[in-house]
């Protein structure tokens, strides 16, 4: 048995949740990726994971090989790419997913930096509102805001993002200003739709020293967040996304906050990764994400 093959394809299932994705991502056949797993529960002598129909799951004795499974292959690929690559030059190409907020915002304006410090790095950046898989796509690390639920990802702090609630000054001339979060039902508000679940996204409140969810009707939902912050130029609408967002229209007046003190809790921002895949390439960029990002996310 070739046991790092087999903690690899180990591995990815488990990410991936699915042998079947495994498989895909690996470009094997699902019938080979089953029999080296299988064969890996042999050789053990232990079930690693517990199938169903329409899950998986890992037993005790899964979860124990799994950590250590990711520390092994975290230390085999940083060999690796060490063998190309010296401490103080690292290259090779990392395909990143973050926000279009935050990219624009924080990313791009110091892309040049990094080009410098970093000369032999490849970036291969995705900017988009819609949420990735990283094991399912083959994305080496993302930006993500709010609660993290993938517990096979290592993840970085970066910092929060505060949301706020805007609207024009055309439109709060034509219906004047919400007093409290109870006023919107006599607002026109246009509503953001998730790229996850095609829903509308709950706006949230801060009320009574509580952060509260609230469904808003609205005749107008976009799911792309420079068509939103339009919609809100446009005074068709009060809107609610973050900060980095709108704060130019803030600045230049185009845009003005309301209902100040009911801003809900700031949301966290990570940066994630599989430990896994990691490589020196990877492992710079993500530093550098730290780095520059953390100034401009604390708040």
């Amino acid at each position: 048995m070739d046991k790092l093959q087999a903690m690899t394809i180990f591995v990815r299932v488990v990410e991936a949740q699915s042998f079947s994705k495994a498989a895909e991502t690996l470009s094997m056949p699902r019938s080979s990726v089953t029999t080296i797993v299988k064969n890996l529960e042999a050789h053990l002598r232990t079930p690693l994971l517990r199938r169903s129909t329409r899950s998986l799951s890992l037993t005790e004795a899964g979860a124990r090989y799994f950590a250590s499974c990711q520390v092994v292959l975290a230390e085999v690929a940083n060999a690796e790419s060490q063998l190309s690559a010296t401490a103080d030059a690292p290259r090779g190409r990392v395909r990143v997913d973050m926000p279009g907020v935050i990219g624009r915002s924080i990313v791009l304006p110091r892309l040049h930096e990094f080009e410098t410090r970093y000369p032999d790095i490849e970036l291969v950046l995705g900017l988009s509102d819609r949420p990735s898989d990283l094991i399912y796509e083959g994305i080496d690390c993302a930006i993500r805001t709010g609660a993290l639920s993938d517990s096979t990802l290592i993840a970085r702090r970066l910092g929060q993002l505060a949301w706020l609630t805007c609207a024009s000054p055309r439109y709060l001339k034509r219906y004047g200003e919400p007093d409290s979060v109870a006023s919107l039902d006599a607002h026109k508000v246009i509503n953001y739709l998730s790229n996850a679940s095609g829903r509308p996204v709950e706006w949230r409140f801060s009320m009574d020293g509580k952060d509260v969810a609230m469904t808003m009707r609205s005749r107008f939902s976009v799911n792309e967040t420079e068509a939103y912050v339009q919609c809100g130029l446009e005074g068709l609408g009060l809107i609610q996304l973050s900060e980095f967002a709108v704060s130019p229209y803030l600045r230049s007046g185009r845009l003005k906050e309301v209902l100040v003190d009911a801003r809900c809790t700031p949301v966290p921002v990570s940066i994630v990764y599989p430990q896994a895949r990691v490589t020196v390439a990877i492992r710079a960029f993500v530093d550098w994400i730290v780095e520059i990002a953390t100034a401009d996310l604390a708040q």
